[in-house]
């Protein structure tokens, strides 16, 4: 039944941002005019890890997934002619969360906005990052207290901010079931809730409560997505009444964006990925008892590599189509009483019930780190299995892979390419900003800073004059570094053989085969060098080659080239395994392969995956890579023989 009036449309964004601050402010200003009514900011792997552009570990990542910001004039070219004041903004940022509001706060007092008139989202949210994302910078207990002073501190100054964003998004694309998206964002949401409980009066609080956002993921299966959205509402007004005591209704609503699943769009017929995003945002449109109040969809080709503002532009006019051409927004919720949707909904809820109280048995989220990350890895892989069996069906994939070539990727790479001199252009604007800003004032204002921190103070204050001094993101990130350490997230990949080895077989006689001719065991290292977090790939390989016999070596993320080639040598390995998804893997390779030539070791094959544009693999290839791996290459059993084969003596496999 029809409620008389149409509801007001969810906030329309597009997830954006590249190479630089202007040409990022470019397209933020086009896209505003296309229609788009809120921003949704990317920022490059170093910003993320809290790195200036100039230090080796940025080397090929400026840029290359979101923009760069490095300090004050970066921000402030950022949101040129975009009255903050007015504009709704949302930043994906975790460790360096507290810096870059403080950035924003600082460009918005010199626009002359009233502070307290702000709106937006930093997502904050340090638990996911040691789970799926891997950006993250300090041990979880003390991140846990950033994200309370960042939450205490919008709460008494931005009273309509969101100081955190519980992200699920990538628990699921790290390989959560439903269930465990459920249980684990919740958990983390607690164990948040856990610190603010002393930051504001006790009747304060339940407004507190009410700032908290989440932002989820929504997959192919739109049903039990859909279910899943509607058990996330009942679930998180059942924690807050029950276990904190929140009885105004209006602060216990679930209130979440969202940006549908990445994860399953395919390399393959990429334009099928169109119709894929569609269904996904039916799952967070549909039912208005869980509707999301910001959406963010992926562009077709994101499985091949960063897209154009016109593959954004569609991306948009799919949500405007859906939010002012039908009729959806004029009815009530089309769920409500329906016994199959109930009984789904009750099911997950019961699931993530049983699933939060084993993570309660730990001592909460923060203890149970590497518990919920090897859950995960191992959900991924049986997701992986059930593809590479045909369990589950992925059309172009593994099913109905006989296509005609796409017009949208003829004629160019149909995708956007990052000039590589956009990295040198930042790091000249970067010595330059040094070179004019006033040292005394930076270096008080990081000494204010420290002592902040050191003392147990709310670091926002000191953050925002730090901003304001002209301190640099990599600046910021090295007082918390030196304060509170840094922290390495565990892998997820026990060391031992697993008991899942069914298919196996052939591989495994093939192993002990090499390992025979090599008069030891097979060693194959996994490395991802640079600063790219996405560890899933890297995960799931380190995991079946483990099953296959091999010895692995797999130390995690965000390793230089130099250190890689140190435990090469350390180790002796037979094979090496690059993971990059980030865009960097020219530079990064080229680094690799030096080092290797440097310390005589070009016998030892190398092998990349990651997304790879053809050009690019090409180049690879040049360089003397092996092999090549990109997202249409699924089968795992099929690179791990290619292992295998590229691991068996030279001189032995002549004869």
């Amino acid at each position: 039944m029809t409620n008389g009036k149409k509801d007001q449309p969810w906030l329309i964004r597009t997830y954006a941002g590249h190479s630089t601050a202007k040409a990022s402010n470019e397209l933020y200003l086009s896209n505003l005019d296309k229609g788009q009514t809120g921003l949704s900011v990317a920022f490059d792997l170093p910003t993320q890890t809290g790195y200036d552009s100039d230090h080796i570990l940025a080397r090929g990542e400026v840029g290359k997934v979101g923009v760069p910001i490095s300090h004050l004039g970066d921000m402030r070219t950022l949101f040129s002619q975009i009255p903050l004041e007015n504009m709704n903004t949302s930043m994906t940022i975790n460790a360096t969360a507290p810096w870059l509001l403080a950035l924003y706060v600082a460009v918005a007092e010199e626009q002359g906005a009233n502070i307290s008139e702000l709106k937006g989202t930093v997502q904050n949210d340090l638990v996911k990052e040691y789970l799926s994302r891997g950006t993250y910078i300090c041990p979880p207990k003390p991140s846990m207290k950033l994200i309370g002073d960042v939450a205490e501190y919008c709460f008494n100054n931005i009273p309509k901010w969101n100081p955190m964003n519980i992200c699920s998004y990538h628990l699921q694309e790290a390989g959560a079931t439903p269930e465990q998206e459920l249980a684990y964002a919740l958990a983390t949401a607690i164990s948040v809730l856990d610190e603010l409980k002393t930051r504001v009066p006790k009747t304060e609080f339940p407004e507190l409560c009410g700032r908290l956002s989440f932002f989820v993921n929504a997959g192919i299966r739109f049903v039990t997505e859909m279910c899943k959205m509607r058990a996330f509402v009942d679930l998180w007004d059942e924690i807050l009444i029950k276990r904190y005591g929140v009885e105004d209704p209006k602060f216990r609503r679930f209130r979440y964006g969202v940006q549908v699943n990445s994860l399953g769009l395919t390399e393959q017929q990429p334009e099928n990925n169109v119709y894929r995003i569609l269904i996904e945002m039916l799952a967070v449109t549909l039912s208005k008892k869980a509707r999301a109040r910001a959406v963010q969809l992926p562009a077709w080709n994101e499985a091949l590599g960063l897209p154009r503002p016109w593959d954004q532009q569609w991306s948009m006019r799919m949500q405007q189509i859906m939010a002012f051409e039908t009729d959806l927004l004029e009815y009530e919720d089309l769920f409500d009483g329906n016994q199959v949707v109930d009984t789904k909904v009750e099911n997950l809820k019961a699931s993530a019930r049983f699933e939060l109280e084993a993570i309660e048995t730990q001592g909460g989220a923060l203890n149970s780190i590497e518990y919920m990350k090897s859950r995960l890895v191992e959900s991924n892989s049986g997701r992986l299995q059930n593809i590479e069996s045909n369990q589950t069906t992925v059309v172009g994939v593994n099913k109905f892979t006989k296509t005609e070539k796409s017009p949208l990727v003829s004629g160019d790479s149909g995708i956007m390419i990052v000039d590589p001199l956009v990295e040198k252009d930042q790091i000249d604007r970067l010595n330059l900003w040094r070179s004019k800003r006033d040292e005394e004032l930076v270096s008080l204002a990081l000494f204010n800073l420290r002592k902040a921190a050191l003392d147990g103070q709310n670091i926002m204050p000191t953050s925002i004059e730090a901003a304001k001094a002209g301190a640099t993101t990599g600046e910021w990130a090295q007082e918390m570094r030196n304060i509170y350490g840094e922290y390495r997230g565990p892998t997820g990949v026990a060391s031992g053989i697993s008991n899942k080895t069914e298919g196996l077989e052939k591989i495994r006689s093939a192993v002990d085969a090499v390992s025979d001719k090599l008069g030891e065991r097979l060693k194959f290292l996994i490395g991802k060098p640079g600063l790219d977090g996405h560890s899933n790939g890297a995960e799931q390989i380190a995991s079946r080659a483990r099953d296959c016999g091999m010895n692995i070596e797999y130390q995690g993320i965000r390793l230089t080239p130099q250190e890689l080639v140190e435990t090469v040598k350390t180790t002796k390995s037979h094979v090496i395994g690059l993971s990059i998804l980030s865009g960097s893997h020219i530079p990064l390779v080229q680094d690799m392969i030096n080092l290797l030539a440097q310390e005589g070791l070009t016998n030892i094959p190398v092998v990349v995956g990651g997304i790879i544009p053809e050009e690019d693999e090409i180049k690879l290839l040049k360089m003397g890579i092996s092999k090549v791996y990109t997202p249409k290459d699924f089968e795992m059993n099929t690179i791990m023989m290619d292992i295998v084969n590229l691991a068996e003596p030279k001189e032995i496999a002549a004869e």
